[in-house]
């Protein structure tokens, strides 16, 4: 179960890195930020595209437990998913976002793959 469990995280990274690969202006106009020149556009890919490329690797190989990572990959990640949520909380305590999405969205996706890397660790 813990390893079905790490690839859902898995998958959620792998997806948002390739959407920022593919289209940063869209991963970002959500956010009301503008990707509109290839200085944001390359800060978009590396940020939210190399980095969650990188993470649903390391993900992967957790979940297989290779060279036994499992249990440092899960709870470096959970760390970082758990910081991410904090962060988000945090910014919406301060400046009270008006809807639901992309904020409390991503805070709840955060939150969940944190809970879920726990759960297998």
């Amino acid at each position: 179960m813990s390893t079905v469990l790490i690839l859902i995280v898995c998958a959620f990274f792998l997806g948002m890195g390739c959407y920022a690969l593919i289209a940063p202006a869209a991963l970002a106009r959500p956010f009301r930020l503008s990707a509109d020149s290839s200085e944001a556009r390359a800060e978009v890919r590396a940020v939210y595209g190399g980095f969650g490329l990188a993470i649903a690797a390391v993900l992967l190989l957790a979940a297989f437990d290779l060279d036994g990572i499992r249990e440092g990959a899960v709870i470096t990640v959970a760390a970082a998913l758990g910081g991410m949520a904090l962060g988000r909380l945090l910014s919406a305590l301060i400046d009270r976002p008006r809807a639901f999405y992309p904020i409390w969205c991503y805070f709840l996706v955060e939150l969940l793959g944190t809970a879920l890397l726990l759960l297998a660790w």
